[in-house]
């Protein structure tokens, strides 16, 4: 019966992470603008990364396999946002007319 339930439980996991996943894929190609596509990734990125690996540990029985999975997902917290900014940041200085693509809102 444990078995049954810890299957489910990671079925659940594994369909919202890969959910999570194809929904930030969708964004890739629906936003025109470069940031608003990085922004659609790294943020799939992280949660479904999550989700899937979180599935994953309850999979697993070996604490050590869930320990590494879980440094795993802290690496990728980490390294995804930096390389994020730094594409932000490359766009930002390269782009002539980026305040066409810009909404300022005025109070």
């Amino acid at each position: 019966m444990l078995e049954w339930f810890r299957f489910g439980l990671t079925a659940l996991f594994l369909t919202l992470g890969l959910f999570v996943l194809a929904v930030g894929i969708v964004g890739q190609y629906r936003f025109r603008y470069v940031l608003n596509r990085m922004h659609a990734a790294s943020m799939g990125d992280s949660l479904g990364i999550l989700l899937v690996v979180v599935g994953l540990c309850l999979s697993c029985g070996d604490g050590w396999m869930i320990l590494k999975m879980l440094l795993m997902v802290v690496f990728l917290w980490i390294a995804s946002p930096t390389g994020s900014h730094l594409i932000a940041r490359l766009e930002a200085t390269t782009n002539e007319h980026l305040e066409n693509h810009m909404e300022v809102r005025r109070l």
